[in-house]
């Protein structure tokens, strides 16, 4: 049987042997992206300065787009643990209002970050210009991509929320994605520092 023994207090997403293996997995599946990450970052950081005379970072980046796109996602993190917040005081209509306000900001993180680039393309700093933007778009674009499946994702399980409620399933497919997304704001904060920061004073 799928159903084991809990405490009264136990989460609804660890209610069941499923669910419990589950978010087992998922954590391990993290450990995969925290090691594609690695990557991506050790990638930029040996091509870090490799302009190829094309434009230097320190000329493109700009405090204030960079500040607006971190506080969107920021935010959303912290809206993402009120959703969850409210999901453990089975609360449905908190909880979907919650995860919407997080898909919103994350929207708009999306919407600045392809603005970001195409001003960058616009201003000769292409995937093509150098090692270091190739570098560059490849460590941004794949969180960003990372980003909007993740809104995708979430978007499905509100969808879910709203055919079928609160139960095990659906709780833990919400916990689940919190873990993704607190992540992708783990990641951006590593982004903000090494990428942007240092580009600007680099």
């Amino acid at each position: 049987m799928d159903a084991v023994e809990h405490s009264p207090n136990t989460p609804l997403e660890y209610q069941t042997e499923t669910g419990r293996l589950n978010i087992l997995g998922f954590w391990i599946f993290l450990g995969a992206e925290i090691a594609l990450f690695s990557t991506l970052f050790a990638t930029y950081f040996v091509l870090d300065g490799r302009t190829a005379g094309g434009p230097v970072p320190a000329d493109l980046f700009e405090v204030k787009g960079v500040l607006i796109e971190t506080f969107l996602l920021l935010t959303s993190s912290f809206t993402c643990g009120l959703a969850i917040h409210y999901m453990r005081r089975h609360s449905l209509k908190g909880l979907v209002l919650w995860i919407g306000i997080t898909l919103a900001l994350g929207l708009s993180f999306l919407g600045f970050e392809i603005y970001e680039f195409i001003h960058y393309i616009h201003e000769g700093a292409a995937l093509t210009t150098s090692a270091y933007w190739s570098a560059f778009f490849v460590l941004t674009g794949t969180h960003g991509a990372h980003v909007a499946m993740g809104i995708a994702w979430i978007a499905l399980i509100l969808i879910q929320l709203k055919q079928r409620g609160l139960t095990p399933d659906t709780s833990r497919k919400v916990f689940i994605s919190s873990l993704y997304w607190h992540f992708l704001d783990v990641v951006w904060i590593f982004i903000f520092t090494a990428v942007y920061l240092l580009g600007m004073v680099m």
